[in-house]
């Protein structure tokens, strides 16, 4: 093998291995089987959450994850496979599982979820979490309770007392979803 064609090999390898490292989510999937148009679609919507989508050799594959770190994910580079990386645990499982269950000849092999190798079934469990937006605003949604649960009480209090709430008012009302 001449130097140029290792020395890209070697770049390639270290590509892969930092696009593994830096993701936050890595699900490791095969494609037999799917349509060109199909194919573009999936693509299509991975792209539209900023999850980028990549068909590689499976020697680099596995040398690459070797190289991060995570050798339990080499048994699943057999076949056509692709590797969706992505800076949201969430977005690759849900936006992949939603897929492959329309599309049968998508199949979800395995991942990497914040540093940890996943199965299937750990891939599935994720897909039913929402987006990054989602959990905020759930978050939010906590945080906002107390607050209004407060809020009413001083209202109660000051009606009680006979006093003006008028501020106090719009906080009880039922925060529109």
């Amino acid at each position: 093998m001449n130097k140029e064609l290792l020395d890209a090999k070697v770049a390639l390898v270290n590509e892969v291995a930092d696009k593994f490292a830096k993701s936050s989510s890595s699900v490791v999937v095969e494609y037999r089987g799917l349509t060109v148009a199909e194919v573009t679609e999936l693509r299509r919507e991975l792209r539209k959450e900023g999850i980028e989508f990549k068909v590689y050799k499976n020697g680099i594959s596995t040398r690459a994850a070797e190289q991060a770190g995570y050798v339990e994910l080499n048994p699943q580079f057999v076949g056509p496979n692709a590797i969706a990386f992505s800076e949201d645990a969430v977005a690759p499982s849900r936006i992949l599982a939603k897929f492959a269950k329309k599309h049968k000849n998508l199949i979800l092999k395995g991942a990497v979820v914040e540093g940890q190798v996943v199965d299937t079934e750990t891939i599935l469990e994720l897909s039913s979490l929402p987006n990054k937006e989602g959990m905020l605003s759930m978050l939010l949604g906590c945080l906002q309770s107390p607050i209004r649960t407060f809020a009413c009480t001083v209202k109660a209090v000051a009606d009680a007392q006979g006093e003006s709430t008028e501020s106090i008012e719009s906080a009880c009302e039922t925060p529109a979803e």
